[in-house]
C-alpha cells in the first residue's frame, strides 16, 4: 500500500476534479452507445445508461481521492460482487478497457496520467472477469 505524502495532490486533483471525471465518464458511455466495436459491452448495460453513468462517476471520484459519493450512497463498492450477475470475460474486459482508453484520449487526460490510469483499470477489469473466455 502506497501512503500518500501530506499535502500531495490526489489523482482527483491531478485529473482536474469532478468536471474532468464527469466528461471522461460521459464520453465513455457515449462511445459505448455509438461505437459498434463496443456492442457486447453496451448490451450488458441494459436500455438506460444514466444509472451506470452516475455510478461510475461517483465511484471514480472517491477512488481517485475526491468525494466518496458512491460509498455515501451505497456503502463499500464490492466491485466484483456487484458485477457478478453480468458475464465479464476477456471480450467484455477488453471492450471496457478500449472504450475507457478512447474516452481518456478524447477528453485530453494528461498522457502520463492516462497511462497510469490505464494500468490500474486493466488490473481491476481483469480481476472482475467471471468467465474464462
Amino acid at each position: 500500500m502506497q501512503i500518500q505524502e501530506p499535502n500531495a495532490p490526489t489523482l482527483f486533483d491531478t485529473i482536474g476534479g469532478e468536471p474532468v471525471i464527469r466528461a471522461m465518464v460521459d464520453r465513455f458511455y457515449d462511445l459505448m452507445d455509438l461505437e459498434p466495436r463496443y456492442a457486447e459491452l453496451r448490451a450488458a448495460h441494459g436500455t438506460d445508461l444514466d444509472k451506470a453513468r452516475d455510478h461510475l462517476f461517483w465511484f471514480l471520484c472517491g477512488w481517485m481521492g475526491g468525494p466518496d459519493y458512491f460509498v455515501e450512497r451505497f456503502g463499500h463498492p464490492r466491485l466484483r460482487a456487484r458485477h457478478m450477475p453480468f458475464k465479464i470475460g476477456i471480450l467484455e474486459r477488453d471492450q471496457w478497457l478500449a472504450c475507457m482508453d478512447q474516452s481518456m484520449g478524447e477528453t485530453n487526460i494528461d498522457p502520463v496520467l492516462h497511462e497510469r490510469l490505464k494500468a490500474s483499470f486493466f488490473q481491476t477489469a481483469d480481476w472482475m472477469r467471471n468467465v474464462a473466455n
